[in-house]
């Protein structure tokens, strides 16, 4: 459904002022004539619910990606049922897919990022008033709720194609065009003042009227940096929230233009060439180079798989050698540095692609003993400053990524065993002794040699 026939226009709003005034002051009985005041052109909505106060600090987000098609149902309430599971994993931020009408015209392939209608709710989901209680109750729950934003394109059935042709980009014969080789989308023209703020009005437009907390905003190299910084200081300008702006890119000049979190691409490439049998000790210098591209206070998510990835390249279970090896990657991200992501499926091992053009229902009761073990990474995270913020140093060799984080008095150590066969470790002489297990608190006595299970990992502490 479409959620625009919720707002009364300016025009009504005056029309029955005038009415309601007519024939004011004419006897003594009558209330004394009523002065209309014309509110600006570009009104935002009324603002739903209460502004959720719980926003986390950038370096404590623990992100969860909802295709909702995923779910049983696939929809908001079968998302919604499963609210309290998300939250026990130790997350505090949801980032749910595109929740737009998607083109249904012949161009159209399916894909939730051709967006039909900015502001409207795609009805295969539910309805504006389901949005708004999936929202309310991850609230509730201590979940921020971020929406997924394509800004790039439209699809060819998007009114704007009729009504506003100039908004998008044309040849010299005025033919709109595709957004590079993407068949099914029209691109929009950003040296169009017109439409930049009809866009940046539709991201306001959502912050009011489901009371969401930001946006992840896909392929953000698209648009250029000045749409960014015109974007996010406009949403900046509300008050009474605390926004959360995730940039699907690379460049530094996204943060620069108000972005907190970038895309960690050459990370996830890397990872995934190690647990392929590339040399461990390459991922610290794709770290240092990734964070390295990013201006102060920018941060990366970092992810072993995501929407994209699980579509073209694999499961987890599939690209990093089965349950345990998919664990083994996923400490090595969370804790080297920037924010962790869980991408819906995950956390239960599914073990094949999904393709999230389609629904591709996933057994959330699976694997118990995995998710015990998403849970167990994540509440050590949350609990050691080291993790989030502490100065790195790497001890890695060519099968075992090790490291020490500290900050403080916060000491922790992390070494991962990426192949999946026995592996004995050289412990480097500066961090052999005293340990104490992150995750049982028993006692551990780092000698000059560990062997390693198959794709072993261990967490240490020293308080």
């Amino acid at each position: 459904m479409t959620t625009k026939t919720s707002k009364l226009k300016l025009s009504s709003l005056l029309a029955l002022a005038l009415l309601a005034c007519f024939g004011c002051g004419k006897s003594g009985s009558n209330p004394p004539p009523v002065k209309i005041i014309s509110p600006p052109a570009n009104t935002d909505p009324a603002q739903y619910g209460t502004p959720y106060g719980g926003v986390p600090a950038t370096k404590d987000i623990v992100m969860y990606e909802v295709n909702i098609k995923t779910f049983t149902p696939a929809n908001f309430q079968g998302v919604e049922a499963r609210l309290d599971s998300i939250k026990a994993l130790g997350v505090n931020v949801i980032w749910l897919m595109p929740t737009y009408p998607i083109g249904t015209d012949s161009k159209s392939v399916g894909s939730p990022y051709c967006v039909k209608d900015y502001e409207g709710v795609n009805s295969a989901f539910g309805t504006l008033d389901d949005l708004r209680t999936l929202v309310a109750q991850a609230h509730a729950l201590g979940m921020a709720v971020i929406l997924d934003w394509e800004a790039n394109d439209t699809s060819w059935d998007n009114a704007w194609i009729t009504t506003h042709p100039s908004w998008y980009v044309q040849n010299s014969s005025g033919v709109i065009q595709q957004l590079s080789n993407y068949t099914d989308v029209a691109a929009l023209n950003f040296a169009n003042n017109d439409m930049r703020a009809a866009v940046i009005k539709a991201m306001k437009y959502w912050i009011f009227t489901a009371n969401v907390d930001g946006y992840r905003c896909d392929y953000a190299d698209g648009p250029p940096t000045d749409f960014w910084t015109q974007a996010l200081d406009t949403l900046n300008n509300i008050k009474t929230h605390k926004l959360i702006y995730l940039a699907e890119g690379t460049n530094g000049s996204e943060i620069s233009a108000g972005f907190q979190l970038g895309y960690a691409f050459s990370y996830y490439s890397t990872i995934k060439s190690v647990f392929g049998g590339s040399n461990a000790s390459g991922l610290f210098a794709t770290n240092s180079s990734e964070l390295a591209s990013l201006p102060s206070p920018g941060l990366k998510l970092r992810y072993i798989t995501n929407h994209d990835d699980a579509n073209s390249d694999g499961s987890t279970i599939q690209l990093y050698g089965g349950k345990q090896g998919a664990l083994s990657a996923f400490v090595i991200a969370a804790y080297m540095d920037g924010v962790p992501l869980i991408y819906s499926s995950q956390e239960v091992g599914y073990p094949n692609k999904i393709n999230f053009f389609n629904n591709v229902p996933v057994d959330y009761t699976a694997n118990p003993d995995m998710v015990a073990a998403y849970k167990q990474i994540i509440a050590f995270r949350t609990a050691h400053e080291a993790i989030k913020t502490g100065t790195l140093t790497p001890y890695s060799d060519a099968n075992v990524v090790a490291f020490e984080k500290v900050s403080g008095s916060d000491d922790v150590l992390v070494l991962a065993n990426t192949r999946n066969s026995s592996y004995t470790f050289s412990v480097p002489a500066v961090i052999r002794g005293s340990w104490i297990d992150g995750f049982t608190n028993a006692s551990f006595e780092l000698t000059p040699t560990y062997t390693f299970a198959p794709y072993e990992y261990l967490v240490l502490k020293k308080n």
